[in-house]
């Protein structure tokens, strides 16, 4: 049996970058991930799945020298970001107001990982087992034990679940979870534009759900298109050709000329792990909470978690008293920001006349709001 002081069941961007931390720091680490990432091209068509990466996301990355051969990839660095639901009512964010050139960047998923995987290979104390996956596992403090899918059979001290919504960790250890789903889909639509703007998101709020646009590399972009179930159905059923007709129809015409390349879609489900740690492993990333994909916060959220487990471990060490620090110091925020979101969501959800009168109000006094504002933008992008 193969032994190790910490095993991370999940070799995506969170649990990828644990991995390389606590190899850093010295540790005996494995890695298991069955869905080995495919090598990057830069003729590659952009992948679907991208999220907006923060400054706090990039310090991390950087610690772990991975963010050059991230940026050596693709990025697309942003400077202003746009939420409005009446025209007249519009916040706008600029980098400029912070002293900084961008507020952060859209990057490809699989690139981060790609990026952080680079790295493994500089560590003779990491161990990445691909292409298997966990058939079984038995928790015990001290040593745990992991059955692979292949017969193979591994031990470590701590297991970290860093596998997803649906951890194979999290239902093993009997860590419940709270969770609710939000009767919506997420629609993602990769664009070519006519129309340069690639320097700016933006999010316009509908009574069917919002629409937001992320630039890509190039003059590309990608449409997130908030609907029910039916119409997300409906609008996958169309032709490229009819699917560029309906988003001109219910995108605001800023957007411009479209050409649909690609699109997939996904339910929108809130979940929250009862407890981040119980029994010999510890959870991070959406094995521990999953939030609404609104602002953009689900991967930044996991890499606080990292930031976070790999400062407690390098000061106290692995132990149940530092896995209790760890949830004491995430558990808040994560809480603070999956309630902030859902209180977003709804009250722009809201077709009352008083409620679109309230909210737009709101907007139009908080683009105004000075030092409020600024606090507002620092802590979205992750600066202290």
């Amino acid at each position: 049996m193969e032994q190790f002081e910490i095993a991370v069941v999940g070799g995506g961007m969170v649990g990828a970058a644990l991995a390389l931390g606590l190899a850093k720091q010295g540790r005996s680490v494995a890695v298991i991930e069955k869905f080995v990432p495919k090598a990057f091209d830069p003729s590659q068509a952009m992948d679907l799945r991208v999220s907006a990466i923060s400054h706090r996301s990039v310090d991390l990355l950087s610690k772990l020298d991975v963010w050059d051969s991230i940026k050596g990839m693709r990025v697309c660095p942003y400077s202003r970001l746009e939420t409005w639901e009446a025209e007249n009512c519009r916040i706008r964010f600029h980098s400029k107001d912070l002293q900084l050139d961008q507020l952060g960047f859209i990057v490809e998923n699989r690139v981060i990982q790609l990026g952080i995987w680079s790295q493994f290979d500089r560590y003779d104390n990491l161990k990445v087992i691909q292409e298997d996956g966990v058939e079984q596992l038995d928790f015990a403090p001290g040593e745990s034990t992991i059955t692979l899918e292949s017969g193979r059979v591994i031990s470590a001290a701590l297991v970290v679940g860093a596998d997803g919504a649906n951890s194979r960790v999290r239902q093993a250890s009997g860590i419940g979870i709270t969770a609710w789903d939000y009767r919506q889909e997420c629609m993602l639509i990769n664009v070519e534009t006519e129309l340069p703007q690639q320097n700016i998101t933006w999010q316009w709020f509908t009574t069917s759900g919002p629409r937001s646009f992320l630039p890509l590399c190039g003059h590309q972009g990608s449409l997130v298109w908030y609907d029910s179930p039916k119409r997300i159905r409906q609008l996958k059923g169309m032709s490229h050709h009819q699917l560029e007709q309906e988003i001109k129809q219910h995108f605001p015409p800023e957007l411009g000329e479209v050409k649909v390349l690609q699109h997939g879609s996904f339910p929108l489900t809130r979940r929250h792990a009862q407890h981040y740690h119980k029994q010999g492993c510890v959870l991070v990333g959406d094995a521990a909470h999953t939030i609404n994909p609104l602002a953009g916060q689900g991967v930044n959220l996991g890499f606080k978690d990292v930031d976070t487990l790999l400062d407690i471990f390098h000061e106290k060490g692995v132990s149940e008293a530092s896995l209790r620090r760890y949830e004491l110091q995430r558990r808040p925020d994560n809480l603070l920001m999956q309630t902030g979101m859902d209180v977003f969501y709804k009250g722009f959800s809201s077709t009352l006349a008083p409620m679109a009168f309230a909210r737009n109000a709101l907007l139009k006094i908080a683009e105004h709001s000075g030092p409020v504002k600024e606090q507002v933008l620092r802590y979205a992008i992750g600066l202290k």
